[in-house]
């Protein structure tokens, strides 16, 4: 893919795609919330998307934490048990940054 800018032709950037482990579905990564498992095991999301750990995307809608809590599905991505504080704290936490 390419376009015409004042006659010169500049490549586009392919964005990066990730998929959400609640709906399943490619989307951009921007449009995505990261959670990241630190080597402490701590479980957290990460709003800036560069925190060291092993992370798991997830859309900006509780519907599909909803969908990635019931299936174990952060468990899953993560190898690891995570806790019902810590899940509530992550749905608080996707609250508060979706209301923004």
């Amino acid at each position: 893919m390419s376009s015409k800018i004042g006659g010169i032709f500049v490549k586009e950037r392919k964005k990066p795609t990730r998929k959400c482990v609640g709906c399943n579905e490619m989307k951009e990564k921007q449009q995505l919330l990261r959670i990241v498992r630190d080597k402490e095991g701590n479980v957290f999301i990460d709003p800036t998307g560069k925190k060291s750990g092993r992370g798991a995307y997830i859309c900006r809608d509780i519907k599909c934490f909803e969908a990635a809590k019931k299936g174990r599905r952060l468990e899953k991505a993560f190898d690891t048990r995570i806790p019902d504080e810590i899940y509530a704290t992550l749905k608080e936490q996707l609250e508060s940054l979706s209301a923004q």
